[in-house]
């Protein structure tokens, strides 16, 4: 199937590693044309070094930190004085603090927003200006399955998270009339570095092999396995391709069916 990408102009945003940097080079395999930012300069260099190795085409590379105040409106002007306008957005920064409730401080909380919701609010608000000039244009937001439901020790993630699809939803119905599709992708338990680095150290503590500890939570999902990025991506990529038109306010699990609510 033809996605459509070919001359479509998309930032991903934390594309260094895991699920972004698999729908970057996802994207540029289409025949998009990619910029990818993420907050450090070495590992987002890294990052188009190897799109371009695999893809033959090496996407732009941008530096933010979109956590800090105004991070997001300097990468839009990036973006701006490239293309003139843009016609797909891609969010994937994000994050979790893994600690139970009573041993939260106030600053944990806000750090915490700051990583998984302001952020996203900061990227979409910059975007505007240039998916208004874009064709066909779309918003896709990285949540997590944890909004659907939560794991323990994660209650920081799971009240965020579950607010981006509240963030997404609203969008929608808010910029429909002018075109702009926003949808969210909430990937399950997925094997990026952030879930390699918890389960090398679950198991260094535990004294377990490494490939024990990720058997362990593979058991509570369904498929019995860890996604992929590159499924993740999959899924982020249809949705911001012309092929999903009639998709906005969506919030898409690709989970191996861990979240086992009806909604």
């Amino acid at each position: 199937m033809d996605l459509g990408y070919q001359g479509r102009r998309v930032l991903v945003i934390g594309a260094s590693v895991g699920i972004g940097f698999a729908t970057a080079e996802l994207l540029s395999g289409e025949g998009a044309d990619v910029m990818i930012a993420s907050r450090d300069p070495a590992s987002i260099a890294a990052a188009a070094d190897r799109i371009a190795a695999r893809t033959g085409r090496r996407p732009a590379t941008a530096v933010a930190d979109i956590t800090q105040e105004g991070a997001a409106d300097a990468l839009l002007a990036e973006a701006a004085a490239r293309w003139g306008a843009l016609d797909a957005l891609v969010d994937a920064v994000g994050g979790s603090i893994r600690s139970g409730f009573e041993a939260l401080s106030d600053a944990d909380w806000l750090a915490n927003y700051g990583f998984n919701v302001l952020s996203a609010v900061r990227a979409v608000r910059a975007s505007l200006p240039l998916l208004r000039k874009g064709t066909a244009p779309s918003i896709v937001l990285l949540g997590a399955a944890a909004s659907r439901m939560p794991y323990p020790n994660q209650i920081v993630s799971n009240v965020h998270k579950a607010g981006l699809l509240g963030l997404t939803k609203t969008l929608a119905g808010e910029y429909a009339a002018e075109g702009i599709r926003v949808n969210c992708v909430a990937p399950g338990r997925t094997l990026t570095r952030l879930w390699r680095d918890r389960a090398a150290k679950l198991a260094a503590e535990r004294g377990l092999p490494f490939e024990e500890v990720i058997a362990e939570f593979a058991h509570e999902i369904p498929l019995g396995r860890f996604g992929q990025p590159e499924e993740v991506a999959a899924m982020v990529v249809w949705l911001s391709s012309p092929r999903a038109a009639y998709v906005t306010g969506q919030t898409v699990n690709v989970d191996g069916g861990i979240a086992r609510g009806l909604l």
